[in-house]
């Protein structure tokens, strides 16, 4: 039986663009379709595969999204939401549209709606695992798989607020689908994030001392920042949190749950710091 339109995802068919030709998508029998006939399937779980034949770049697989389903809930991120929320809250009509791009299991999207009641939510993702949480993450929560590399399926000067959490950047994408009087959020670690985890498992992927003046570069050309906060607090973990958290980052590529038993005791306190920036476009 085909997949019905999520109700989530109705709102955004006058933002929707179809990828292969940038027409407007419209509902069909269990799709989207545009006036040309390219079709994108609604997956059963409520988000539209607008990959569909197109290879995209890894995303999170099985063991990821579960270690960062069960981490996210224990509120050991909840700072960083909060302060996500906040700054979007200041930047968002009383209607606006978000867009969280490499949105995973569309945590920080849900606690942006939860704040800001007439927004309507849409993310984008390359992990259909992770997509599968993030369609029901929030009742005006929408979900499509998309590369972040590529031209975003969005028409332009479509989006209100775009969240950009631990994940890839494509700017001149970020400008283009951007309202004139809309803001991007970008949230990434500094140098002292899970440093006590990354001390005791040599394999973590490091984070690259010059991080912030790449982050400016990239974003210098077509946006301004408009104000930063450093988020920096010291976190309780229990065995299986310490794990949860390697497992939900890219180190879990690189390392197995046999690779962290081999590290006898891991931190049960560990430094989470990130930087919270918002940009208005130039």
């Amino acid at each position: 039986m085909p997949a019905l339109l999520p109700p989530a995802l109705e709102p955004f068919l006058d933002v929707l663009r179809c990828p292969v030709c940038r027409a407007r998508l419209r509902p069909g029998h269990g799709s989207l379709r545009c006036p040309s006939g390219h079709t994108f399937d609604i997956a059963r779980q409520g988000y539209v595969s607008l990959l569909t034949g197109i290879r995209a770049t890894s995303g999170d697989d099985a063991a990821m999204v579960q270690a960062r389903t069960r981490f996210l809930s224990t509120g050991g991120y909840a700072p960083i939401s909060e302060t996500l929320t906040r700054l979007a809250a200041d930047a968002l009509p009383a209607r606006g549209t978000v867009v969280d791009i490499g949105c995973g299991t569309g945590y920080y999207l849900a606690g942006v709606l939860d704040r800001l009641p007439g927004a309507r939510g849409l993310g984008l993702d390359t992990s259909v695992r992770a997509l599968r949480s993030a369609a029901r993450s929030h009742p005006r929560a929408a979900a499509a798989s998309w590369d972040v590399f590529r031209p975003f399926p969005l028409g332009d000067s479509t989006v209100d607020v775009l969240l950009n959490v631990f994940a890839p950047r494509n700017p001149s994408e970020f400008h283009r689908v951007l309202r004139p009087a809309g803001r991007l959020i970008v949230v990434r670690p500094t140098e002292r994030h899970l440093a006590e985890l990354r001390g005791r498992i040599p394999a973590m992927v490091t984070i690259d001392p010059d991080k912030e003046q790449r982050l400016r570069q990239t974003l210098d050309p077509c946006f301004e920042a408009t104000g930063t906060r450093h988020v920096e607090y010291t976190a309780s973990l229990t065995r299986q949190e310490a794990i949860d958290l390697v497992g939900m980052t890219p180190s879990a590529r690189h390392l197995t749950h046999a690779d962290l038993a081999d590290q006898g005791p891991l931190p049960a306190r560990v430094t989470v710091s990130v930087l919270a920036t918002s940009y208005r476009p130039r």
